[in-house]
This record gives C-alpha cells, structure tokens and sequence, in this order.
C-alpha cells in the first residue's frame, strides 16, 4: 500500500508529480532533453545532471513578459516549440506571471497580476521585453496600460534578477528603427530602440526575426542551472548561439567554396541547391546559429537557407532590415576569388588547324623577340668599361 502525504493541519496532500507526469515525456526522454540543451550551452560533461536537477525543482521562477513595437512573431515562435511545449514550459518550468497575449483576462486585471508578481517576487523575477521600445516625443507612440513603453520597462526592470530582449526589435530596434527613404531623415518614425539602449545598461539579447525559441529557452535554463545568465559577446548575445557564422556551418558552403552559385530564383543553379551568395544571401557577416539549431523542429533543411531563400541576417545589427535584400554580404572570413568559373561553362571542341598555325606564329614570334633581347642585352655588357683593379678588390 503506497504512503500518502499529509500537511501540517492534518489533511492529505496530493504526492509530488514525477517528471514523466509533468512535463509527459519518458525520463529518458528527458534526460536526453537535458543533455541536449547542456551541449548547446557549451557546458562541460556531467552538466546535464544540474541542468535536470534545475527543471525539475519545484522553485520556478517568475517570468514577466512585455509586449511593445513588435509582430508578435517571437511568442508565435515559443508557441511552436516542441522539446517541451509551450504548455510544458510556462507551467512546469517556469512561472509566467504576465504576458499580454497568452493571458485569459485583460485590462485592470492584468495590470494588477504583474505588479502583484514583481512585489512577490522582488529581485527574482525574470524580465523578458519583446519588441522595440519608442523614444521620441516622449514614448507617446506606446503605451500599455496608460504607461510608456520607457516608463513600464524602467519599472519592470528595477527589481529584475535577469533582462532577456527577445527578438531582434527589443536587441537594438530591429525593423520599426529602420530610417524611411526620405530626404533629411535620420532616425526612425518613433525613434524605436531597444531594451539596453533605454536602460542604460547591459541586458541579455536574443535576436532574430524570430529568434529560435530553443536559444531563449537555453538561457532561462542556464538561469535556473547557475543562478546566472550564460556568457555573451559585445552585442550582448550568448555566445552558445551567436559565436560562429551562418556561413561556417551552411550546407551549401561547399559549393561557395568551389564556385557554384545561384544566379536567379529557379535557375539550374537554384534548383541544384548551389550557394545562395550571388542572390544575397547575408550568412558570411551574420552570427547565429540557424544552420545547427534549424526551425520548427521538422528535421534538415528546415532554416530559411535550407528552404532556398538567401539569409536577410536578421540577427546582426546594421545587417539586417539595413542592408537590402539582394545586396551581396560582406564576406568576413573569405573573399570569393574573381577568376571563378561561370556557372555553366560550355564544352570546348578543340582548337582548329588554322587556329593552331596562328598560335604557332604568334608564339614563334615571341620566342625571336625574346632571344634578340637577350642577344642585344649580352652587347650591352660588352661594351661597358672594365671596372678597376682597386675597385674589385674593394
């Protein structure tokens, strides 16, 4: 007969959830999950045993999530995770206190929810911002709840254990700060930045339009693992994600390095799965890594590059909604040499006898000249004064 659990008052309280219930996966299953998110961390063997110990406590931690200038396509990007599910993840292992579009309630209840969620949970709280915050005319051009987007991101902010900026609108501004093609602009519409740039301060970017739900699920992980956010570059990415080109790890750079490129949408050279880089393709300046992590968990090919469409480098600053589409990348680690051969070279048929006699003259012609500059060389010499004997020896 199993042993039932009691409370202090005496009354029977349900037994704790295994992990197989919870999150309805084997616990081989889940180990292999743990595993899986300690290699993409970079983390050393044994790792994934704090990793599951971290899931699986019954301490999970609170998470806000804002909502500003944005599409939502980074929570429609969560809602498609499969390793766990979304379900899986705001319920089991983390805690998501408040989030405008995946709440029931609205207005006045929401609002109340989130400041009842930072007092309880003052300086524990995770902070996730999606979307680009409005700086101009005062942030007029956002606001929830009658409060600027500045305003509730400072007041969201302060007591945060963590600031992650999810997408690449919260990272630095994304697509709403692109400068229209007017004559005397220079910033955007509403002055949209991101997340550091209004507070001031350092904070956790996860780029991306969208980003892959399983770069922002890693770092919370790490979060839970360490008590830490995991270590990032100068653009304030992880660098579990962010450290290596697209291009390193792209299933078409052997054909970049052999020469073999697409020249227009459907050519042969498309269809062949030849390197997008004449068509734009951004991979050889933009970091992340899509090739490796891919989209959608649906198996290979499942990245915008594998599906034949050029990177747009939406995770690199100055790339990304800058750059135009078609323009070709600057190619940081190697330049593809000029002397490549066209694509589709026709087949020779071989020099013909009038051809050959042409070529014959021509190099017969070469060599006389070449031998008559030697021969008036050696004559030239000649006819130089010997050089004293004093000066020989010198």
């Amino acid at each position: 007969m199993g042993s039932r659990q009691f409370s202090e008052s005496g009354e029977p309280t349900a037994a704790p959830r295994s992990v197989e219930s919870r999150l309805e996966m084997s616990r081989r299953s889940f180990l292999q999950f743990c595993a899986t998110l300690a290699t993409t961390l970079g983390l050393p063997k044994g790792a994934e045993a704090a990793v599951a110990e971290a899931m699986t406590s019954a301490e999970r931690p609170s998470v806000i999530w804002l909502h500003f200038q944005e599409c939502t396509g980074c929570t429609e990007s969560m809602l498609r995770a499969e390793h766990p599910t979304i379900e899986k993840l705001i319920l089991d292992v983390i805690s998501l206190d408040y989030h405008e579009t995946l709440f029931a309630a609205a207005g006045h209840q929401v609002e109340a929810a989130r400041k009842a969620a930072m007092e309880k949970h003052k300086g524990k709280y995770l902070l996730v911002v999606e979307g680009a915050i409005p700086t101009k005319d005062g942030g007029i051009y956002c606001k929830v709840g009658n409060q600027t987007a500045i305003d509730m991101t400072r007041e969201c902010a302060a007591d945060a254990a963590a600031v992650i900026a999810i997408g690449s609108c919260a990272s630095w501004g994304g697509m709403p700060s692109t400068i229209p093609s007017i004559d005397g602009a220079d910033s955007s519409p509403t002055g949209s930045s991101g997340v550091a740039e209004v507070l001031g301060r350092p904070v956790v970017n996860i780029p991306g339009c969208p980003p892959n739900p399983y770069n922002f699920l890693a770092t919370v992980v790490h979060f839970l693992t360490f008590g830490t956010l995991p270590a990032v570059d100068a653009q304030g990415r992880p660098k579990f994600a962010y450290s290596r080109l697209v291009h390193e790890n792209c299933e078409r750079r052997a054909h970049f390095d052999a020469g073999r490129f697409a020249l227009a949408f459907g050519d042969e050279g498309h269809r062949k799965g030849y390197c997008l880089y004449k068509l734009g393709c951004k991979g050889p300046e933009t970091y992340a890594n899509c090739p490796t992590a891919l989209f959608g968990d649906a198996g290979a090919g499942t990245w915008p590059v594998g599906c034949g469409h050029p990177c747009i480098g939406c995770t690199e600053q100055g790339v990304g909604f800058t750059k135009p589409i078609h323009t070709l990348a600057r190619v940081k680690n190697i330049e593809p040499p000029a002397v490549y051969p066209g694509i589709h070279e026709k087949q020779g048929q071989g020099a013909s006898l009038g051809s050959a006699a042409v070529l014959a003259a021509v190099a017969g012609a070469a060599a006389g000249a070449g031998a008559m500059v030697a021969r008036n060389l050696g004559r030239s010499h000649e006819s130089e004064p010997a050089a004293p004997a004093d000066s020989a020896k010198e």
